[in-house]
């Protein structure tokens, strides 16, 4: 935070990213939480460059948190209401924290941070096995929380992954989502799981597969070896 310069940045405009990741059938998240005394916990957030696109910018934030950067980024809303800002937060880790913040009295920099700023929402869908979550000089740690034991978010935060969570669900049939949270070859149960992880409900198997197959998205592959050749269960992978 102290190498930021704000003439170098978009005014009031930020980037907030959700990345979702799967694993032992639960949908998850990847959540920092800040470094400083409290607990602020914050979605993996940046600021747009002057020369730098939009697009750009947030696949620059998730590369930083994550180091992949083949990363399936979708931009899923706009948060712009009127008393959107980081005053509150600001002011709270200013009171707990003056250390960290005595290298940024000088100036207009905090005055800039406490504006009303536009945010633009990504949401990510990455091989949580992948991932090796990093830290930025302003985490203390990062983590996956389940979407369903998230901690307390500051701002609106937690109203971002409720939004992005909204926006997967109606995407994962069209666009062929699932494939960005589950290995190259899966059976229908595989499927099946992480459906119900994204929808928290259960599904009926002979329904859902019936709905999967007609979509006309899998191709079936060999059986899985199970050692049990006659109940051993098909492989699908996505269509190219």
């Amino acid at each position: 935070m102290k190498n930021l310069n704000q003439k170098d940045l978009i005014n009031q405009l930020s980037i907030d990213c959700v990345i979702f990741g799967y694993r032992q059938n639960k949908l998850q998240v990847l959540v920092p939480k800040m470094d400083f005394k409290g607990d602020f916990w914050a979605l993996p957030s940046g600021f747009v460059q002057q020369q730098e696109g939009i697009d750009k910018a947030a696949q620059r934030i998730l590369e930083e948190r994550t180091g992949i950067g083949d990363i399936f980024l979708e931009q899923y809303r706009v948060f712009g209401d009127v008393p959107r800002t980081n005053r509150a937060a600001l002011e709270q880790m200013i009171a707990l924290n003056p250390d960290k913040f005595e290298q940024l009295q000088d100036g207009n920099f905090l005055e800039w941070l406490t504006q009303r700023f536009i945010a633009i929402g990504y949401y990510a869908l990455v091989d949580i096995n992948k991932v090796t979550p990093k830290l930025t000089e302003i985490d203390q740690s990062i983590d996956w929380y389940e979407i369903t034991d998230l901690p307390q978010m500051v701002m609106d935060h937690e109203q971002h992954i409720h939004n992005a969570l909204e926006a997967l669900r109606l995407n994962l049939d069209s666009k062929l989502l699932g494939f960005n949270l589950l290995p190259e070859e899966f059976t229908m149960k595989d499927l099946q799981l992480l459906y119900e992880a994204v929808y928290d409900k259960p599904f009926r198997r002979n329904n859902f597969q019936k709905k999967m197959l007609d979509l006309n998205v899998l191709e079936r592959m060999g059986k899985k070896l199970t050692g049990a050749a006659n109940k051993a269960p098909y492989l699908y992978r996505f269509k190219r």
